[in-house]
This record gives C-alpha cells, structure tokens and sequence, in this order.
C-alpha cells in the first residue's frame, strides 16, 4: 500500500519511515493511514484461520495501490471480479470516534493554457498564457457556484457526527450551517502555475482543481460545467485544454444493517467510548469497490487512529488503539458471519 509524502524529513522527530515506539504511540508515515489498519486486518484474519473461528462463509483480503491517488489498485479489483460475490466490506482507514458509512466523490481537472513567450517589456509581441487561465478559474468556480447554490441536497447528512468536523454540542445553529455546507459539492482551485522567470511573457500555465461531489451534484454535472465553461473560449484567443486526472463517484449506503450495527455495539464496549455513525468527506477505495452495490450493502469506514493524524508531519498511532482493532476486528467478522 502506498502513502504520502513524507514532506520534509527534517521536521519530524523521528525518521518518517523507520517505526518509532514512544510513549505508547507508533510514529511513521502511514501508521494512521493505514498502515496499522491493514496489520489489524491481517494479524485478525490469521488468529480467525488458526483457532478455525469463521463458523462460515470466506474471508477475503484486499489489499489495494494507489490509494492516495489514481486508485487503480481498487479499479483493476474490481474490474477483474474480485468483488463479484462479496457481500459485506471493512476498510480499515482511521476514523476516530467515528463510523463511516457513505463518503463524497472525488475528481482531479487540469486545464492547461499555451501562449507565446516574448521578453516582459515586449508584451504585445508575444502571448500571456496565465491572463486566460485566470478568467478561467474565475469563470468555472462562479458558474459551479451559481448552481450550487441553487440545487437541494439531502443524501449526505452529516448531522449525526457534526462533532467530528468541528461542530459543537451547543451550538445548534452553528451545527446546522456546518452541516449544510458539509452535504454540498465542493470545487477548490489548489494548483496554479505559470511562467519560468519575472522577465518573461509566459507560454504556458496549468491550473488544477479538485472537486467533491455528491448524489445530487454529480461527477457527470461537474465534468459538464468544466466542458460548458472551455466551449465559451472557443473563437477566442485564449488557447485552453482540459485532463481529467480523476474521476472517483460518491459512494452512498444507508448504514441500517448487522454489520453495523455490530461494529458499533463492539466498538463501542471495546473502546469504551461512543461512536458516531455518518459519512466522510474524504475518498476511500470504496469509490470503485461498491459501484453498483446499491445502498443496502453491508459496509463500514472504521479502524484504528485519527483522521487528523492522517498526512501530518509525526504521523502516529497509538498502541492501544491498534491492538483495541485486532480485537474488535476479529469479533465483529466472527459474529457478522455466524449471524448474531
């Protein structure tokens, strides 16, 4: 499995991709997402096999690359049968206090715009290829507003785990508008580069968005939006070209089902806390794994370690919680498959 970058090395108190046991904590990169997850998965399919403990049915273990990015690991399972008979999911990324059932799509656009270099005190004679892109940026991000705000949405609700995305017990009204922008589709602009030197025209520019989409704002409508706005600039000077680089669905089940319910009765009296059950604004493999499962299937986003931890400089995740997931993982697959 792969993960992030490291960043830089230098500021971590620990060397990113040695394991460092300290004051009952795993430090490296990956040890929250996911690494300590996929050992809990294993080392919990193994005892199962050794004590002969699955009382029916057959265990498989997916392990998947690519997940921090393109996601073909999922992609090529899913294409080649692995999830064909598979009628219950666990995936294993940290989650806190958190049960997820459902997480938002996910694609990556990058529009490219050409020019024509010319030194800076000559601007006429060449063709500044950053001057439309920024139009451009401008232009997709108010159009995808317009219609934002105008649809009504109501698949994602993220009223039941508010707390995990900032919220607060009293603040009902606060609570609310978190809520209704969590459940929208999201377009952020997070690349933009252009030109090679402060003395030059520049003949080429790349902006990159990611965009978070829904049931009722889908990858369908926000690829038409990104073709809508291109179409405008045709006949004109401007020199535009759209990639896409990603293009992950929402993924949506209802969460009323017996692995759910016994992850969260076990979770619970395991971890001894209470946990919340609702969807993730992030990607999980997912996205491609339960394409055309429906919304009745068995599935849960639930293992050791925090999201926040997830992707920062001294990533870690406590011992406690990832030997709690060995445990929880093997009572929750044996029961869930004898039916109690």
């Amino acid at each position: 499995m792969d993960v992030v970058s490291e960043g830089d090395a230098a500021e971590w108190k620990y060397d990113p991709f040695v394991l460092t046991d300290e004051d009952d904590k795993l430090y490296g990169r990956g040890t929250a997402d996911m690494k300590a997850g996929l050992a809990a998965l294993v080392i919990a399919m193994i005892e199962i096999k050794e004590a002969e403990a699955l009382p029916q049915g057959t265990l498989r273990l997916l392990v998947t690359a690519g997940e921090e990015s393109t996601q073909l690991g999922s992609k090529y399972l899913r294409e080649n049968g692995y999830m064909d008979d598979v009628e219950a999911m666990i995936i294993a990324e940290p989650t806190g206090d958190v049960i997820n059932i459902a997480n938002k799509g996910s694609m990556n656009f990058k529009v490219t715009s050409r020019g024509k270099s010319a030194h800076s005190s000559m601007p006429k004679v060449g063709k500044n290829a950053i001057e439309p892109l920024m139009g451009f940026v401008e232009h997709v991000i108010g159009t995808f507003e317009s219609v934002n705000q105008e649809t009504d949405f109501s698949s994602f609700d993220f009223t039941p785990v508010i707390e995990n995305f900032g919220g607060s017990k009293d603040d009902t009204e606060g609570n609310k508008d978190l809520a209704d922008f969590l459940k929208r589709a999201v377009l952020t602009n997070t690349l933009f580069n252009g030109g090679s030197q402060i003395n030059s025209v520049p003949d080429k520019a790349e902006a990159y968005f990611n965009a978070r989409t829904v049931t009722e704002f889908d990858n369908e409508q926000m690829r038409d939006i990104f073709n809508q706005v291109l179409a405008e600039y045709e006949g004109t000077e401007a020199e535009l070209s759209l990639e896409m680089l990603l293009d992950l669905p929402p993924i949506i089940t209802t969460g009323k089902n017996h692995l759910v319910t016994l992850a969260k009765e076990i979770g619970e009296e395991t971890l001894g806390t209470d946990l919340l059950v609702g969807p993730t604004t992030g990607v999980t493999d997912a996205s491609y794994l339960l394409i055309d499962k429906g919304e009745d299937f068995h599935f849960v986003v639930f293992g050791p370690g925090k999201t926040s931890s997830a992707h920062q400089l001294n990533e870690y995740v406590s011992k406690e919680a990832y030997f709690n997931f060995i445990d929880i993982y093997i009572e929750l697959i044996t029961k869930y498959a004898d039916g109690k």
